[in-house]
């Protein structure tokens, strides 16, 4: 399952389960539609706490979607999880798309306050990793 949401610093997407082919194709081809409107500058929010690990076969979806919002205007992401394996998977498509620099990873199953953490990075630029 996945959801695009407007919020008044950007997007807030969230991934829940384990996603099918079909379904992240969607969320690209939607992600289009909805970044069709997108103001120059804009930050995004990614909860993944209820994500499995995404199969190998599907990267390359995520990849065009993670090019997509940059294209757009992405300023900066954050990446809520609990899993260590979708860490390292997300870290590795973040390299290979360019995005890496400009996105942060917050483990919530060891941080309380993990939306006050994003939040702060996407409008504030308050570095969670420092």
């Amino acid at each position: 399952m996945y959801k695009i949401e407007k919020k008044n610093y950007g997007y807030k997407i969230t991934f829940e389960g384990l996603l099918q082919e079909e379904e992240v194709k969607e969320w690209v081809e939607k992600s289009r539609k909805v970044l069709d409107s997108a103001p120059p500058s804009f930050g995004v929010l990614v909860d993944m706490r209820l994500m499995d690990p995404l199969p190998p076969e599907l990267q390359k979806y995520i990849e065009e979607g993670q090019r997509l919002y940059k294209e757009k205007g992405m300023s900066r992401s954050v990446v809520v999880l609990r899993s260590a394996v979708t860490k390292m998977q997300f870290q590795c498509i973040a390299k290979k798309t360019g995005i890496y620099d400009w996105e942060r990873y917050i483990d919530a199953s060891s941080i309380v306050n993990w939306e006050k953490i994003a939040l702060n990075w996407i409008i504030n630029s308050i570095d969670p990793d420092k």
